[in-house]
């Protein structure tokens, strides 16, 4: 029996139908793949789907889910209270029971903290306590507890101070601490570093959880699905197997498409020329010849053609030196943590270079120390010459919100020009998928996959012989990204590229600079999967001398054996600590508002890249001042 079912769906936005009748159906076991060109609908489904049995956000047509299973839901963007903790976040989800165990949480807290309102606080646990039991609520409690704890989050922590990545795991937590049988993930790899997705690749695999998701990542798609099922014209077109096996299959089946339109096409212009020279007599074969024609006609009309592809062109304008840049023995820290140790490298025009490495790591730190926008703490950095650098950044803080899309790509200007050709910008915006009426439409009116085609757009508006993409693939297509990764290797420019698609580095990179932790680098040559290869093919017992050796001197040191006291400078240092923790996250989600104001980027472009840099350091500050914490923390601990 079926878990989801789809009937006769219909659904549009204007006069284009994003589902024209569509089926689906989610059988127990599953883990089904929703793909897609951006703008089809596939979000709008999956929320359809979500929305319970019944037409729910269909304009036609309904939604079947099997009585009694839970069904958990983590779309794109997840709608937190920043206000609310991380344990009251994941709870909410959980009915009426989630009020009475937030604040059973908070009442439990306090009494830890020793609030002066001790008995009143009794009083109201064991209130609590009663009525949890009478609904059975404990088991709850306990499953919110170990995804909690499973996602690497703070229970305590409140949700406005959470990061972008931190964020997408609260929303994993909440939708799993119903243990759902069925699951629907929107993008669930957006914002997650690699080895978050391989995390999470593998527990989606391990619980056996039915699984209805919408990614881009080729990667996760192959290692993940049972199934792929796209979304293609209004209709849904199911595929068994992986991502691999589906575009084997969809290739045969655009060209056998192909050829029956230029079959249909064909008669049709055949039937058109006879009509044109006149019936020569009512007989029952030019009846029907007619007939044939209407026929011929209404299917031609009602054809949905597939959307054109994004036509990419980019100038690397005049050759940079020979060197772009060279690092020797160069150090960076923020605070007591080293950021870049002892890194050196000598870069040269038209190396193409990933960067990897977990969120916090310090690549944009690196990657602003090889471009020279940041003076190193040792070492020495020497630039190339002629570098003319065009920057990718994944907050999009270049977009001015309320600029039209034609400002933001030629401002005062009605043309562009392209490797010395001159463009209207309206032909331009249409080779990046714009129909000419949005010209004059805002930037705030578009999506997040419309926005990154944007950013390209003005990317490759000018010539750069450097460019530097920090994660261009958020919320692309597929189809854009396989053309973003043709135009990228026939580059001659040199290229910086920071991504967590797996896929997309093997495709473009060359060579490949990764976090090995403690702020120490190193350099590989090849894509991602070369790096990994190689850190799985270092023999174990290669790495046991260096285990045994003395430990380096580190910024946060491990937790001690018992027996081993605080000294009186620490135990002032862990007093403290709590304090700057709290300071830190002050100015972070003042910065936060500051960024959400649309204005500060019309007015003030500088002072909003300024506060960018600064939130992402604060994210590394306090993820330095955490990791102390918790290793004085323990240490106090253990001397009792």
């Amino acid at each position: 029996m079926p878990y989801l079912k789809l009937n006769d769906a219909c659904l549009a936005y204007g006069h284009v139908p994003l589902l024209d009748h569509a089926e689906f159906q989610l059988d127990p076991g599953e883990r089904v793949a929703l793909i897609g060109r951006n703008g089809t609908g596939k979000s709008s489904l999956l929320a359809a789907m979500a929305a319970g049995s019944g037409k729910g956000r269909l304009d036609d047509g309904e939604v079947w889910v099997q009585p009694g299973i839970r069904v958990g839901y983590v779309p794109q963007e997840p709608p937190f209270d920043a206000e609310s903790s991380v344990f009251q976040a994941v709870v909410s989800g959980m009915g009426e029971t989630s009020q009475l165990l937030a604040e059973y949480h908070e009442v439990s807290h306090r009494l830890s903290d020793g609030d002066a309102d001790h008995e009143v606080l009794l009083a109201r646990m064991d209130k609590l306590q009663h009525e949890l039991e009478a609904r059975g609520a404990w088991a709850y409690e306990a499953q919110a507890e170990r995804v909690i704890a499973r996602f690497g989050l703070d229970p305590e922590a409140r949700v406005g101070s959470l990061s972008g990545g931190q964020k997408k795991r609260l929303a994993l937590a909440q939708a799993l601490a119903v243990a759902p049988e069925v699951l629907l993930l929107d993008e669930p790899t957006n914002h997650l570093d690699i080895g978050a997705i391989e995390w999470l690749e593998n527990m989606l695999i391990e619980t056996g959880v039915t699984l209805l998701f919408i990614t881009h990542d080729r990667s996760f798609l192959d290692r993940v699905c049972t199934r792929i099922v796209e979304l293609d014209r209004g209709k849904l077109a199911s595929f068994p197997g992986n991502f691999t096996q589906y575009q084997q299959r969809k290739e045969a089946m655009l060209h056998e498409e192909a050829l029956a339109n230029a079959r249909a096409d064909k008669l049709l212009k055949e039937e058109e020329v006879w009509i044109r020279k006149g019936v020569e007599a009512r007989r029952t074969r030019a009846v029907f010849r007619v007939q044939r024609l209407d026929r011929l006609r209404a299917e031609r009309q009602a054809r949905r053609e597939r959307m054109g592809k994004v036509h990419l062109q980019l100038d690397a304008g005049d050759k940079s030196g020979k060197l772009v840049a060279e690092l020797l023995h160069v150090g960076k820290r923020f605070g007591h943590r080293d950021v870049v140790k002892d890194f050196s490298t000598r870069i040269q025009r038209g190396d193409k270079i990933g960067l990897i490495g977990p969120n916090g790591a310090g690549k944009t730190t690196l990657l602003r120390l090889i471009l020279g926008e940041l003076t190193p703490d040792s070492g020495t950095v020497r630039q190339g010459t002629k570098m003319e650098i065009a920057y990718f950044d994944q907050f999009r803080t270049q977009l001015d919100p309320n600029a039209t899309l034609a400002d933001v790509i030629s401002p005062g200007s009605d043309y562009v020009e392209i490797g010395g050709a001159r463009k209207h910008v309206i032909g331009y915006l249409e080779d990046f998928l714009f129909a000419p009426e949005r010209a004059r439409s805002p930037v705030s009116s578009l999506s997040g996959g419309e926005r990154n085609r944007l950013l390209l757009a003005r990317l490759f508006a000018k010539p750069a012989n450097v460019l530097v993409l920090d994660e261009p693939t958020n919320d692309l297509d597929i189809e854009t990204l396989e053309l973003l990764e043709q135009l990228l290797q026939d580059y001659e420019g040199t290229l910086f590229l920071v991504s967590h698609d797996r896929t997309f580095l093997d495709n473009v990179v060359t060579q490949t600079i990764a976090a090995e932790g403690d702020g120490v680098w190193k350099e590989y040559a090849g894509g991602y999967s070369d790096w990994a290869a190689y850190k799985a093919s270092v023999p174990k017992e290669a790495e046991k001398p260096k285990a045994e050796s003395k430990p380096a001197a580190k910024p946060v040191e491990p937790a001690k054996p018992k027996g081993d006291k605080l000294s009186w400078k620490e135990q002032r240092e862990l007093e403290a600590l709590p304090g700057k923790i709290a300071d830190l996250e002050a100015e972070q989600a003042a910065l936060t508002a500051k960024l959400e104001d649309p204005a500060l980027y019309q007015t003030d472009p500088a002072a909003a890249q300024q506060a960018a840099e600064r939130l992402a350091a604060i994210d590394d500050e306090l993820l330095v001042l955490l990791e102390r914490w918790e290793a004085l923390e323990s240490r106090a601990a253990n001397q009792g």
